[in-house]
Parts: C-alpha cells; structure tokens; sequence
C-alpha cells in the first residue's frame, strides 16, 4: 500500500496551461484557507429587502453621534439612507441627473466597418468609442452628516440627518394669526370642534392675502413646501406662492386651477434671500375657502454643498476633516478642498485653508481613500499622495507610483497592511511610501474573462475579519456582476468563486459585512454569519495530480480522508491520460475510512464540494496508488 498525501497548497492557482497548475488548487468557489485547512466562507441572511429600485452602485455605514447606525446606498438614480432598526428614508435630490445602470461603449460585436480589422482582436478606442460609465457614488461622513458625490450629477451634496427647522411661524394658526399679515376683514381664525385651529377667508367683499414674510433662503437648496386648502366647494381657485426676493416668485397654485386638498410642493431658490415671502389669496373675495398646517422647509434629502465646486467625479474626506473635491470643476487632475471644519468655504484666502492643485498626471482622477498619516489619490495611470503640512500650502503631493492606475471608481481598498487596488491588468499596494504590484496567482483567469466594457461596476471591500480584500467584476459574457476574486493578505494566497453583489460595507458600524445583491429590489444581505449560501455550489477543485513525471499509470484503489466532521463533504475525480484528452469522472465519494475508489489515469484532479451545510474542515487527504504500465 502506497500512501501519497495530497499536500496541495493554500489558494487558487489559474495562471498558464493546465500542466503548470499541476499540484495546484485551480478552480472553486465561496471556500477559504486557514492555516492550510480549506473551509466554506461563512453564508448570509437577507437584512432589508427593497432597500432600492436599482441596482446599488455604492454604499457608506457610519454612526452619528446619537449612537445610531446608519447605512447609504445609491443607484443611478436614488440615494437611500437605512437606520440599524431598518427604518429606510429617500434622501435622494429633487434635480439629481440621470444616470446609467449600465456603462455604454460601442467596441464589441456588429459595430464599426465590415471586413475591417482581424477577427477575435479588439477594436480601437477611437474618440466616438471611449466608454460611458456606469454610474457609482462617493460617499463618505463628515462628522455624523454623510457627503455624497454622483458621478453624473457631479455636486457634492450634503445630508444632515434631519428635514432642517421650520421657516413658516405658526403655521398652524395656533396663535390666531400671530406672525402673518392679513386683511382681518376677510380673514379670521377658527377653533374647530376637535380643537385645531384654522385660518378662514370669509365669504365677503374684503380681499387680501394671508402672507408671511422674513425667510431665509439658500440658493440651489430644496425645500419641501406644504398646506392643507379646503372650500365650500368642491373648487377652490387660489393662489399660492413664495416671493424668493428680487422680484421673483415661485407660483404652487394659480386661481385657474381650482382644487383643494392636502398639497406638497418642492421648491429651488434661484438665488439667495433673507426676504422671502409665501402668500396665499385669490382675487374673487366672494370665495371662502379655509388654509391649514403651512410649512416650508428643507427637504430631507441630501442637499448641495454651498459653495462647492460642481461637476465632480468624485470626494473624499481626509483624516484632517478636510473634503477633497475629485476632479472637481469638471478639470480631471484637479483636487479641491474646503477649509477646516468649514465645508462651505472653498475659495482660498489668507484666513482660511481652502485649496486646490491640478495633478501634473496624463490620466484622471479616478478614487481618494484615507490611508494611515495621508490621502491616497489614484488616478486610471499613476498614484499620488496629499499630506497635510499646514498653511500656507496646507497639503503637499506627491506621486508615489507609476503605470499603477485603477480599473475603476470602487476599487481601492485600505487595510492594515496598506491601500489595495485592481488595474487594468495587475492588482497594486501602496505600503505607505510607494506602490508595488502585486504578484497574483489567477492573473490569467481574472484577466482574461473580464467585460471590460463593464469595468466601472468593478468594486472591492475589505473582508478585516479573516484578512481579505475581495473584488466584484462581470466575467466577459456578463454584463453583471457575477463573480469575485479575493486575496488573503495574512497569508498570502488568492481565491475565486462566483457571487452576484453589486456593492457593500465591511463590518465595523454593524456587526456583519453588508452586501446588495443584483435582484428585483436591491435587497441587502448579512455575509460572514450562518451557513446558508442559497443553493450556490461551495466546491474547490485541484489541477492535475500525477504520478512521478506523468509516464506511467497511477492506479487509484482507496482515499483516507482528512475532515473534522467525516461526511460533511463529497469527494469527486476526474481523470485523462493526456493534458488535454477527455475527462473521466469517478464519483461523487461520501468519505469513510478507507473510502473505496478506483480509477486509473496518468493525472488526475480531486474536487472537494460541501456536501450539506455545515462549518467543515478539510486537511490533508490521502490516496493509495499503485504504479502501473506506460499505456
């Protein structure tokens, strides 16, 4: 009895031919290693369905000072905010731009001149071909406000936690018309049996409006207008408006519409003004009609940042509590920044720590992310660093690496052992002072199936728990995410598998990873906790084992397992005589000790699937082999 354990390496190997992954694991899925022992990722549970409409390109988890936790997620066109109880708000802009779901470029199959080009090559990115990205937010939290950027929308927008206070005094009438100017002639103030108080437009010859005036109000915000109109009749032809000052007036409801009921308004200044007025009338004095529960103020959602710059790609928050606007202005080599602890000041000035620099780069900005002591900002070539100095010039920059840019927006990660990155064709780490690339055993099979059309969906987080960074991409006949690659910084090794989650936070702010799934609803999901995985197979499969050289024929006749829990798994190979012949496949074997098998072959490979859903442990297995003859 000749007993050869399968000492195989931690970690996927898919790099080169078949051969070379020889002794290798080289395909699998949702399994990781620990300390040599291969082991299923740990399953998730749903935690908030219908968290959005569309699929989520960008999530941030923080704690405002309350103690509530708190989670962002946006789509091409929503921003979502999702207290831990599961108390979902939209906080998304009146006038957010549109997006897109889906980048756009025109490169692939059917497009360009017939008989031009060789087959099976890429096409040329000409000026009318460059990509159109999917769109992604950047978001971040100054203090317990999150900032957030979309990538088609290009301002920095704010938001606050809260609906802002109210403008309206008294808009109840409680007070009997305390802080409102009116012809008290036609109007007058009724206490109703319920005792709510209403303001009451007689049905007389008097006229007038009902006005208040005094308003401060901020250009670009938006604010939520509402009121509550009722008659004697089923129309009720009223005027309501709100003077923003300068002779200008935003109109709710003009006498020709006739109508009455409970009404919500959005509402944009133009400009800046202290002299706001809302007024409510009508020209007919013989109407009467009753007004109830006036309101303006602002509206909870994310509102744009006074005074900072628009058509940006992007923001980050330094660990000064600095916010750098990222391409901002619409320059893609331009860093701006506010003043400190002041995010609405952005022009610089002698009393002041406002900035800005244009990056001497051929490329554009594509993601800052705080690192330890400094702002890392990668741009799709090269990488740069922003440390704070002070005044005058506040932040000093620059380039630690080259030929090192980012595949797209998402996909920096900061760890302990420094900033992670994927590129266009090599994965980097910037360690603290300079950029290395980092040796990858699945460049080939990552690489070499990816959409690259979709490649502004790519994102990555960091998995602290078990020292892991993993990467979400679309597999090049997907134009979803469908898959994922990891790489275990602690010890050293590369995983793959296939996943579907468009975007997500690492544990921290709440107890678990979150991740949102690419289904009907954006639901969002709880990783790393039970077992359950939704039926996806959870399997890792070898390379070719052979015996000696590969010149003589292995006979197999039994396996002597390695598990904690004998059962917890099912053990199948696969046979061929040469490279590339045709497999055979022997199983799948429910291990016992000795489990008997027997096939014969010059290479084999073993593939180890869960077999139900349990925590299982496989070690070193072991198979007894006979030598046979040469054919």
């Amino acid at each position: 009895m000749t007993l050869i354990p399968l000492d195989i390496p931690a970690g996927f190997y898919r790099n080169g031919t078949d051969l070379e992954q020889a002794g290798r694991w080289r395909d699998g899925s949702l399994v990781r290693w620990r300390d040599n022992s291969l082991r299923p990722v740990g399953g998730w549970q749903e935690r908030k369905t219908s968290f959005c409409t569309n699929v989520v390109r960008g999530m941030h988890a923080w704690e405002s000072l309350d103690g509530t936790s708190r989670l962002a997620g946006g789509s091409h066109s929503e921003l979502i905010a999702m207290t831990g109880d599961g108390t979902l708000t939209d906080i998304t802009p009146t006038n957010l731009a549109s997006g897109r779901e889906d980048a756009a470029v025109e490169t692939g199959y059917g497009y360009g001149s017939y008989g031009r080009g060789f087959y099976g090559t890429p096409r040329q990115q000409l000026a009318n071909s460059v990509p159109v990205e999917a769109t992604t937010w950047s978001l971040d939290n100054w203090g317990e406000y999150l900032v957030a950027c979309h990538y088609d929308d290009g301002r920095i927008l704010e938001w606050t936690l809260g609906a802002g206070t109210e403008i309206v005094q008294n808009g109840n009438f409680s007070s009997n018309g305390a802080n409102w100017t009116y012809n008290a002639s036609a109007w007058t103030f009724v206490v109703s049996g319920g005792g709510n108080t209403y303001a009451q437009h007689s049905n007389t010859s008097a006229t007038g409006p009902l006005s208040q005036d005094g308003m401060t109000l901020k250009k670009d915000a938006i604010y939520e207008v509402k009121l509550t109109l009722a008659g004697n009749s089923s129309n009720v032809a009223i005027k309501v408006g709100v003077d923003i000052g300068g002779g200008s007036e935003v109109l709710f409801l003009d006498e020709s519409e006739n109508t009455q009921g409970n009404f919500t308004y959005n509402m944009i200044p133009t400009q800046d003004t202290t002299v706001g007025e809302i007024s409510i009338e009508n020209d007919d004095a013989f109407d009467s009609y009753t007004v109830d529960d006036v309101s303006i103020r602002l509206k909870n959602v994310a509102q744009p940042l006074l005074g900072a710059p628009t058509n940006n790609l992007g923001l980050v928050v330094t660990e000064e509590r600095f916010i750098f606007a990222l391409a901002a202005g619409g320059n893609p080599r331009k860093v701006q920044w506010c003043d400190y602890e002041d995010n609405t000041t952005w022009t610089p000035a002698s009393t002041n720590q406002a900035g800005d620099i244009e990056l001497q780069t051929a490329g554009q900005i594509m993601q800052g992310i705080r690192t330890r002591g400094q702002t890392l900002i990668i741009t799709d070539t090269d990488a740069h660093t922003a440390r704070y100095t002070g005044p005058p010039f506040v932040y000093a920059f620059e380039r630690v690496g080259t030929a090192c840019g980012a595949v797209s927006r998402k996909s920096a990660v900061d760890t302990d052992a420094g900033t992670f990155w994927m590129g266009q064709r090599a994965f980097f780490r910037f360690n603290g002072n300079s950029v290395q690339e980092v040796p990858c055993d699945v460049h080939d099979y990552v690489f070499g199936d990816m959409n690259t059309a979709q490649q502004s969906k790519i994102w990555g987080f960091a998995n602290g728990q078990y020292g892991e960074i993993w990467w979400f991409y679309c597999s090049g006949d997907s134009t979803e995410i469908n898959r994922y690659v990891a790489y275990d910084y602690k010890e050293g090794h590369w995983l793959i598998g296939n996943l579907s989650r468009t975007s997500g936070v690492q544990r921290g702010v709440f107890r678990y990873p979150f991740m949102a799934g690419h289904d009907a609803d954006s639901d969002i999901y709880e990783h790393e906790v039970g077992l359950n995985v939704e039926s996806a197979s959870v399997f890792a499969e070898t390379g070719p084992i052979m015996m000696g050289a590969g010149e003589q024929i292995g006979r197999v006749t039994d396996l002597i397992p390695d598990e904690k829990t004998q059962g917890d798994v099912n053990v199948t190979f696969k046979t061929r005589f040469y490279p590339n012949a045709a497999e055979t496949t022997h199983g799948p074997f429910t291990p016992t000790n000795p489990t008997s098998v027997r096939f014969s072959g010059r290479q084999m490979r073993m593939r180890v699937e869960g077999a139900k859903l349990a925590d299982w442990r496989v070690g070193n297995m072991r198979i007894d082999v006979k030598a046979g003859g040469k054919r």
